[in-house]
């Protein structure tokens, strides 16, 4: 399995799960990152962090670190 961080540019993945627990992992489920979720990847920055993803109909910006705890298939 590979986390978000892995995906590149223009290509979908779907959320398997979300690692770790606390405030990070509730964050990241109130923002609509649940399991069995689309995922597109939009763009990274100039440096790669941070990056824009397409999720539930909106845009989101979620850094390599936060990206890298959503495994996807």
């Amino acid at each position: 399995m590979k986390s978000l961080k892995d995906i590149p540019v223009g290509e979908t993945g779907v959320v398997v799960k979300i690692l770790g627990e606390g405030a990070l992992r509730r964050r990241l489920l109130d923002m609509g990152i649940t399991k069995g979720v689309s995922i597109l990847v939009r763009k990274l920055a100039p440096l790669g962090d941070p990056m824009q993803i397409h999720v539930r109909g909106y845009e989101l910006s979620l850094r390599q670190a936060e990206a890298e705890r959503i495994v996807v298939e």
